[in-house]
Parts: C-alpha cells; structure tokens; sequence
C-alpha cells in the first residue's frame, strides 16, 4: 500500500508565482488544487477535503487572513500556511 501525500488548497493571485509552486509540489506527488481568490477557496475547501491550506495574505475578494478565519469555522484543525510579501508584521 503506497502513502497518499497530503491534498493541498492553494490559493494565490499571483499568475506566475502560483504556477511555479503548483508545478513543482505536482512533480513531488502533491494533489493541488488552485484558486485564485478568497471566494472561490470558500466554496472550494466547503465541497472537498483538503489536509492542509496554503493561502496568499493578500489576495481578491476575500484576503487570506478572513479566509482562514472562516476556514477554521468548518475545520479547526486544518494545518495553514500563510505566504506573503508584506514585510510587516501582524
């Protein structure tokens, strides 16, 4: 029986940034599935099961640290990683 790797959401509006890092966690076996707004990670994560969310700080719609807030409303133990650009601290 082979270990399944984790299925990550990954949301980042960054075109050319999150096709980098999507190919590259696919070519290590990851299952990635990518939005590029807040909104659609919600109604994403609500109709599948994910291990663990990578979410851009500052995305469309809705910004990552809201997004996270509702996300632990449905999951509270979900693993996330916030990436970001910012350089200051919150």
């Amino acid at each position: 029986m082979t270990e399944q790797l984790p299925k990550i959401l990954y949301v980042e509006d960054d075109k050319t940034l999150s096709f980098i890092t999507k190919e590259n966690l696919e070519r290590k076996g990851y299952s990635i599935t990518f939005c590029e707004d807040g909104e659609q990670a919600l109604k994403t994560f609500k109709s599948d099961n994910f291990d663990i969310c990578l979410l851009d700080v500052m995305i469309p719609i809705i910004d990552g640290f809201t997004v996270a807030k509702e996300l632990r409303k449905i999951n509270k133990d979900i693993p996330i990683i916030f990436l970001t650009a910012r350089d200051d601290e919150v």
